[in-house]
């Protein structure tokens, strides 16, 4: 079921109202339903992946009830590697098995192997990877003694499969959502108002910006090899912004849903775009998932804090494990390492660290050196994006090539380039609220608040009215797949 679909606008409304008529004080009752809705919600996609979400939730349950009868370290460790077993196992074989297969291949053939395998139809289930990272925050921080494991197992299940973001995130902590299954909640109508802003927003990210860009970015590069430099770099730029109103977009959605059920869940993207160097922009970049593997691999493996050759090893680590989550494609391991060597130079010279604050705080405008970190920033990271977007190496490698080349500084022509324009300005304008906004957790959170009401509905009549006019072709989620 997708957000920005009629099946959703129909769902969302009816499990409201039946959620809230339920005494707030049957909290079992709620949980029960929750667990019902969000079924529901993932089995319309297809109904015989609901049984891997139900024995991740067995599994990572009853692991979390065993740590908590054992102190002899070795069981404790036993039930760890376990829970990870289980969890990355299926995994690994949904995701990644045809993708070890194929290169496995391949490397006998250069000793003159040859293997008849065959790859198998697998279809990966939607969302597998991040419910899967999301079960093993609770395992590891129980096993860590950081969270108490819970003996309620509605609670727990309705933790694991929250619907909002079940399928693509947040990636939420077990020490942060779970506790408010366990919790009473009531109806808080300013809360649910906000909810509705931000998911009004992410609609807005989603199909005005992401589905638009997306036309443009998909005819660009599905056919790289008919156009110019000049084009090739126009269809960067919108990826750039597809792939952002598309993800953030589906975030605001999801976090705005939580709300209007009374759940709050961190803030998965902080205006990355604005970032002054690369740094930066991974602290506000897929937020939960950063934070993930921060946590659980190069904190792990010594973080920053080791000698330089492991500060080195580390930070490749992470971000090509952060490409690999994203797909079985040598190109997101590309994608991971090419921000691995735009991160080395910040980390070696303890510049990592240097904006953590917001851009232009209190002003209105940056200043000059901001503007040239930002576009530094910006133009870094659409080439990488470039890696990310392209169906395989070789036509990254040839992506580049055309961009690099004497083409780059001819006028750019392509298919449907009179209507890239329109949007051409609704990014602009995009920008000049989100930069407006910057300061918010999303970007209209206060932004209407100074204004008087009849201003504040126009607003937002606007927009809801540019998601029905100027919304593009419906897209799929582009995080669905992974």
């Amino acid at each position: 079921m997708l957000f920005n679909s009629l099946d959703f606008a129909i769902f969302l409304p009816v499990v409201f109202v039946i959620y809230w008529l339920l005494p707030a004080k049957e909290i079992k009752k709620q949980n029960l339903f929750l667990v019902l809705a969000s079924y529901t919600f993932y089995g319309w996609w297809d109904w015989r992946f609901l049984s891997l979400i139900f024995f991740s939730t067995v599994v990572d349950y009853s692991i979390g009830v065993g740590l908590s009868k054992q102190n002899d370290p070795n069981i404790r460790k036993g039930l760890l590697w376990l829970s990870i077993g289980v969890n990355l196992g299926f995994l690994g074989f949904f995701k990644y098995y045809n993708f070890f297969l194929d290169n496995f291949i391949t490397a006998f053939s250069f000793f003159g192997m040859t293997m008849d395998t065959r790859a198998l139809s697998i279809i990966l289930p939607v969302g597998i990877s991040f419910y899967t990272f999301q079960t093993l925050s609770y395992t590891i921080d129980v096993y860590r003694r950081k969270l108490s494991p819970t003996r309620d197992f509605l609670a727990f299940s309705a933790f694991v499969c929250f619907f909002p973001q079940l399928v693509a995130g947040p990636i939420e902590r077990a020490t942060h959502l779970l506790p408010q299954f366990l919790t009473r909640r009531t109806f808080n109508y300013p809360q649910a108002v906000d909810g509705l802003r931000q998911i009004l927003w992410g609609l807005f990210k989603k199909i005005v910006i992401a589905d638009n860009a997306a036309i443009v970015a998909n005819e660009i590069f599905n056919n790289s090899d008919s156009y110019s430099g000049s084009t090739l770099l126009i269809g960067a730029v919108f990826f750039t912004f597809q792939i952002y109103g598309d993800f953030s977009g589906y975030s605001d959605v999801a976090i705005g849903t939580s709300r209007l059920f009374g759940f709050d869940l961190k803030q998965n993207f902080a205006f990355p775009y604005f970032s002054r160097d690369v740094a930066e922009f991974w602290r506000r970049w897929h937020i939960s998932l950063s934070t993930w593997f921060r946590d659980y691999v190069y904190i792990p493996l010594g973080g920053s804090r080791v000698g330089t050759w492991k500060k080195i090893r580390n930070t490749f680590v992470i971000f090509i494990v952060s490409g690999f989550w994203h797909g079985a494609n040598w190109t997101f391991i590309i994608w991971g390492g090419l921000n691995a060597i735009y991160f080395l130079p910040l980390l070696l010279r303890n510049k990592n660290r240097v904006h953590t604050d917001t851009v232009a705080a209190g002003k209105y405008f940056p200043a000059l050196r901001e503007c040239f970190a930002m576009l530094s920033t910006f133009g870094l990271t659409v080439l990488a994006w470039i890696f990310f977007r392209a169906e395989n190496l070789s036509h990254a490698v040839d992506y580049l090539k055309t961009l690099f080349s004497e083409s780059l500084f001819t006028v750019p022509y392509f298919a449907g380039g009179k209507e890239a324009v329109t949007t051409l300005l609704f990014i602009l304008l995009f920008l000049l609220i989100e930069w407006l906004g910057r300061t918010q957790k999303y970007a209209i959170e206060r932004l209407p608040g100074a204004w008087n009401r009849p201003a504040r509905w126009i607003f937002y009549y606007l927009v809801a009215l540019s998601i029905y006019w100027f919304g593009g072709e419906q897209q799929t989620f582009i995080y669905f797949q992974f």
